[in-house]
């Protein structure tokens, strides 16, 4: 298992530097790849070329890459633990509602709140927030009894989405000036186009303290895979244990979310994909779900801008056109989701 894993995170790693070198070289200005080597190289060693091409790859797409890859990763290992949390593959930070949440409470200080806006915590603490409010809310709306099923979690997810979706149109109805309207619209749909390097911190360190963390816990995720009572057995406290992953994973989606806006699907694919390849330990899944993430990110990313080009499509369109059919195949294959049919 362990040959395997390496194998697999040996493609992955060779798969993202792939793509990365392909997002850096296409787009409407196409830049030869030894070209990119070389202004890559210079940047690195402080010996940057100058001029035109130089400024593209550096200054515009090295930094959407950079994010892509992050929020990728961050997206694909929060869809791991939450669908954990909760036993269910179909789980999702986009189906969960928490995505949904985090745009909405972003959105929210964009339009009404320009002096927390100043600070610069502003938007990534409301989108938090809202992400952390969206998982409680559909969480206790699923779990009656003592128990979860899929029907109950995706109905809830589904409402929340819808409570969030309205609530985002009555703050697009209520704004005054273009610009917040644009940025209300990027929140919905989900992008990289603002990417800047100085904006690069704060999701990378989220990503790499929150999945470092996630990844010492990846014996107690294993254990929920047993079931509540097998997990007690085994000597956990799920339910102090889920509270605790729960905040850490909302913080991870909100940062995340603040930076990119909402991106659906990539939680639910990637994590479903890695599981196949690696099988259901997290210390082995967790890996392979964020590189696969950071993979598919950038891949949609460079769809989104070269599909249409010189127009860009919203990479959250991407991702929905890819991953709407594989949520309806997984629902259909499931052999738990009589409550959804009735």
């Amino acid at each position: 298992m362990r040959l395997r894993t390496g194998a697999v995170l040996a493609a992955l790693a060779a798969a993202l530097a792939v793509s990365a070198t392909a997002g850096l070289a296409l787009g409407p200005v196409r830049i030869a790849p030894d070209r990119v080597f070389d202004i890559v190289l210079g940047g690195l060693t402080g010996d940057r070329p100058t001029g035109a091409f130089a400024s593209i790859v550096w200054d515009v797409r090295m930094p959407r890459i950079l994010l892509g890859a992050v929020v990728g990763a961050g997206l694909a290992v929060a869809g791991t633990v939450l669908q954990a949390l909760v036993r269910n593959q179909l789980a999702d930070p986009f189906l969960l509602g928490a995505s949904s949440g985090a745009s909405a409470g972003a959105v929210l200080v964009i339009v009404f709140g320009t002096a927390a806006t100043g600070f610069g915590m502003g938007v990534p603490l409301a989108a938090f927030a809202g992400s952390m409010a969206a998982l409680v809310a559909v969480y206790a709306m699923a779990r009656r009894g003592g128990t979860m099923t899929t029907g109950r979690l995706i109905l809830a997810g589904v409402a929340v989405q819808y409570i969030l979706s309205a609530f985002t149109s009555l703050v697009l109805v209520l704004a005054s000036h273009p610009d917040q309207i644009r940025s209300v619209l990027f929140w919905t749909l989900g992008g990289l186009g603002g990417a800047r390097w100085d904006e690069l911190a704060l999701p990378a360190v989220a990503l790499l303290v929150g999945g470092a963390l996630l990844l010492t816990l990846a014996r107690p995720l294993d254990l929920l895979l047993a079931g509540e009572e097998g997990a007690h057995t085994l000597g956990l406290d799920t339910g102090r244990f889920r509270a605790a992953v729960f905040v850490l994973t909302s913080l991870v989606i909100g940062v995340l979310v603040a930076c990119s806006g909402a991106i659906g699907f990539v939680g639910l694919m990637v994590p479903h994909a890695a599981r196949m390849a690696v099988g259901a330990g997290h210390r082995a899944l967790l890996p392979v779900a964020a590189l696969g993430g950071a993979v598919f990110l950038i891949l949609a990313d460079l769809i989104a801008r070269t599909a249409a080009a010189p127009e860009e499509i919203p990479v959250g369109v991407v991702t929905a056109l890819v991953g709407g059919p594989f949520f309806l195949w997984m629902l259909r294959r499931s052999s738990r989701t009589e409550g959804v049919t009735g």
